[in-house]
């Protein structure tokens, strides 16, 4: 058998009491934050599937297109498509550069619009980047009517004409 390891004498007469024992609190100091922490993925979770649902729900009215979108809407972006396929994605991806062009709804932040850079993917940055472009030749030209030159520049990117990078630079320090 093993040595046991070293007791530490306690006066004679007292009490264990895990409230003072040092261990014991961080101990269950780790387990409240990891609780902490499992319970705020799930309700990122919870909001971004609600969210999900008011996109979907809005694209269905059509009501999609006269929202403006709010922080998060990048990550509930993925959502519908899991659930429906592709064609959900677009949608709302046209949504987002459309926003994101015309700096509407959280967009109106230049934070925002950098942060998008990162978080949608290169045809709806393209997208955008084309709609702000086109709208920058035009002046008083409607969003709406650019719908044709938008999905060109979703399915056709060097269509458009207007480098990738640089349209980056333009939505983000605009």
């Amino acid at each position: 058998m093993g040595t046991p390891g070293p007791v530490v004498a306690a006066p004679s007469g007292t009490v264990y009491d895990p409230d003072t024992d040092d261990v014991v609190q961080a101990e269950l100091a780790a387990e409240t934050a990891a609780a902490a922490d499992r319970e705020a993925v799930v309700r990122e979770a919870q909001r971004i599937t609600a969210h999900a649902d008011e996109l979907q729900a809005l694209r269905e009215l059509p009501a999609l297109e006269q929202t403006e979108p709010p922080d998060g809407d990048e990550a509930a972006r993925n959502e519908p498509t899991r659930r429906t396929g592709g064609y959900v994605r677009a949608d709302v991806d046209a949504w987002l550069a459309r926003a994101l062009a015309a700096h509407l709804g959280h967009y109106r932040d230049p934070a925002a619009r950098k942060a998008a850079a990162d978080l949608l993917p290169p045809p709806a940055l393209a997208h955008a980047a084309l709609l702000a472009e086109l709208v920058r030749l035009v002046p008083g030209v409607d969003m709406d009517q650019l719908a044709f030159a938008a999905r060109l520049a979703t399915t056709e990117p060097e269509a458009t004409g207007v480098p990738s990078h640089r349209a980056l630079t333009d939505l983000t320090e605009v």
